[in-house]
């Protein structure tokens, strides 16, 4: 059976989406359950996401969670356990889970604002996040083993962004163990501790720089970069070699150092 089209809201539904200039916003509402994921909320995230790729106005992105406690618990529970099973199909990663950027390939870079706790599945925004600012308060923690599932595809993320040690001790101790924002700072998961009243100010602030750069050039370097995740250290050197000699042929590698010399602000390409 095919699923109904969704509608984006700025003011309801599951998840919010507003765009501000060259700025996207993607807020996780669902407070009163942790922002916890629902299958309206699941849908809501692929549909952005498109959105996000499909408008050429949008150079950068924020994500992150309604209210003061909770950035998003991953599935909800009690859902769950009504259900008799995870919200989920028997398929292909690609085809099953397209919450993040990453599983839905967006190149545009995408900043968390992780306003409050992570848990499970909310891990996947943070992990297939570019830039993670937290709040002071914010905490992480995967309780995925402590109510019988795996911990496996947010937790290979937390393994490219934690020490080893550390991503097994989130993932194997469930529930019984959190990473504060301190020191998930201090191992470097995250980029950048503020106070929770500086964080959406903070995380503008780097996307609006971010936004400010020619679109198509900072694409290819994230591409480039995510890439050297995925191979060797020389076939990812050849990859970027590549990227970037596609780039040349793209007006904004002339108009940026034009722009430059004639002390003016660049007029980039979308």
């Amino acid at each position: 059976m095919t699923e109904p089209p969704v509608e984006l809201h700025e003011t309801n539904g599951d998840v919010l989406y507003r765009t501000d200039g060259h700025l996207a916003y993607i807020t996780l509402n669902r407070p009163d359950r942790g922002n916890a994921f629902s299958p309206q909320m699941k849908r809501l995230l692929e549909a952005a996401w498109t959105e996000v790729k499909r408008d050429k106005q949008i150079r950068c992105v924020i994500v992150t969670g309604a209210g003061e406690r909770h950035f998003c618990t991953g599935a909800d529970v009690d859902r769950v356990a009504s259900a008799g099973h995870v919200a989920a199909g028997n398929g292909p990663m690609s085809e099953e889970i397209r919450v993040s950027p990453h599983q839905n390939r967006v190149w545009k870079p995408v900043i968390a604002a992780v306003n409050g706790l992570v848990n499970g599945g909310g891990l996947h925004f943070v992990v297939d996040a570019d830039i993670i600012v937290a709040a002071e308060h914010a905490v992480f923690m995967d309780t995925h083993t402590s109510v019988g599932m795996v911990g496996a595809v947010e937790n290979i993320g937390l393994a490219k962004r934690l020490p080893l040690g550390q991503a097994l001790r989130m993932t194997l101790q469930g529930r019984n163990y959190r990473l504060s924002a301190r020191r998930a700072y201090e191992l470097g998961m995250v980029d950048e501790v503020v106070p929770a009243g500086e964080l959406m100010s903070t995380a503008e602030s780097i996307a609006r720089d971010i936004a400010s750069n020619s679109p198509e050039a900072v694409s290819l370097s994230k591409q480039a970069i995510w890439g050297a995740l995925e191979t060797g250290y020389r076939d990812a050197q050849e990859y970027g070699w590549a990227l970037l000699r596609m780039h040349w042929a793209h007006p904004d590698s002339t108009e940026g150092p034009r722009a430059s010399a004639d002390k003016r602000p660049p007029n980039w390409q979308t």
